[in-house]
């Protein structure tokens, strides 16, 4: 299906995504709670670095000792797939166009791929897995095709929880905090992000008038479902542009109250802004955009935060041209490598993805390597610091093992 591009009815600054067959600009689904919760754990013992603006130390990081083994996988459909979540290293839901969906609990040595009955139509551009039975899907399109479906059953059934009634409104992408605790992002309507939140995994409520007003023609790129990110019971980071500046909105308390971030990402038209956004903690975290207007052109496409989102710092811009759609994190204890302190080390490795390639870095954006041959694969998303997955156009997956 083609882009989402400009119409008479709704400003050019809306659009996400123009051309090679990309989403258009839409608000995010980020995961949120209520007030009460526990007090947020504090980041990992060896995961701070000794300053802000700096790259994580070697105690911090693992380098893989080899590149990364990539396989192919058969997927069941041959449409664009635009979001992947994997639950564990064997129960992994991807989403995309046609109103598909595919599943695989054995880590992708078979996956199999069906319909949404009634949503040949939909665009399902976000997918949030909790098990191999509990799914959500997030429909991303003009009013009443945005909507969120839930099944319980492994996709035997699925119910439509939401569906935008507003006729220009355009729903992006949702993180979740736990099984029953969400948020979505749309596009800004009347100068508000109409963002919705659920704390009981059922019904949906717009909190929009929690978060600071948008800017001109503010919005969400909506190509892979990462312009939202949470970490622990109640933070979450949400990644704008097509406006003036591109932000980073940001919350610490469930989402009921918010404050906006300026970002050095390429910015100041509809076609750029920040993509995707990816936290490790609650003070690290990358950034990826760029400008969908120019595909074939390097850019600073990355950067990075080390105080929770209300400072970026750009980081190297990836191998690869053009923006970048989907950025993950491969988090894990390393058991077999220790510290000068004899302690485990964490993996600190980032795999960053888009039209014009693929590429990862173990030192959070200092250096990348490219991963060779990788094109088109829209979404990355990982189950552990070995094992992740890449999605993209016509139904393609790729394992990523680090």
């Amino acid at each position: 299906m083609p882009p989402r591009r400009p119409s008479p009815t709704r400003p050019v600054a809306s659009i996400a995504l123009l051309a090679i067959a990309l989403p258009s600009a839409a608000a995010a689904i980020a995961a949120a709670g209520c007030a009460g919760d526990a007090p947020e754990p504090g980041p990992p013992a060896a995961s701070s670095p000794a300053s802000p603006g700096t790259a994580p130390s070697d105690a911090e990081r693992v380098h893989p000792h080899h590149e990364p083994r990539l396989t192919p996988q058969s997927s069941g459909t041959t449409g664009r797939l635009q979001a992947v979540s994997p639950v564990d290293e064997r129960v992994v839901w991807a989403s995309g166009v046609g109103g598909t969906y595919a599943l695989t609990t054995d880590g992708g040595a078979t996956w199999q791929a069906h319909v949404v009955p009634g949503g040949e139509s939909l665009e399902f551009r976000d997918v949030h897995g909790v098990s191999d039975r509990v799914a959500y899907l997030l429909a991303a399109g003009t009013g009443p095709a945005s909507r969120i479906y839930k099944t319980v059953d492994g996709g035997a059934t699925w119910s439509l929880q939401f569906q935008n009634q507003d006729p220009a409104g355009f729903d992006d992408c949702f993180a979740f905090w736990t099984p029953t605790r969400g948020l979505v992002m749309a596009d800004s309507s009347g100068g508000r992000f109409p963002v919705l939140r659920t704390v009981d995994g059922q019904t949906w409520q717009d909190i929009g008038d929690h978060l600071p007003a948008a800017l001109q023609g503010e919005s969400a790129f909506a190509a892979s479902g990462t312009c939202v990110a949470t970490v622990g019971p109640r933070r979450a980071w949400i990644a704008t542009g097509g406006a003036e500046r591109a932000r980073v909105l940001a919350t610490v308390d469930g989402g009921e109250t918010w404050a906006a971030y300026d970002t050095p990402i390429p910015q100041g038209t509809a076609s750029s802004g920040a993509f995707t956004v990816a936290f490790r903690d609650i003070r690290h975290g990358m950034l990826g955009g760029g400008d969908l207007a120019a595909p074939g052109d390097t850019s600073d496409n990355t950067a990075r935060s080390r105080d929770g989102g209300k400072t970026w710092q750009l980081a190297a811009p990836t191998p690869f041209p053009g923006a970048i759609y989907g950025l993950a994190y491969a988090l894990g204890r390393d058991h077999t490598h220790r510290d000068a302190d004899g302690r485990d080390r964490d993996h600190v490795t980032v795999v960053a993805t888009g039209p014009g390639g693929a590429a990862w870095s173990a030192d959070e954006g200092d250096t990348w390597s490219l991963l060779p041959g990788v094109a088109s694969y829209w979404a990355v998303g990982f189950a552990s610091h070995r094992t992740g997955w890449l999605v993209g156009t016509e139904g393609r997956i790729l394992k990523i093992e680090l």
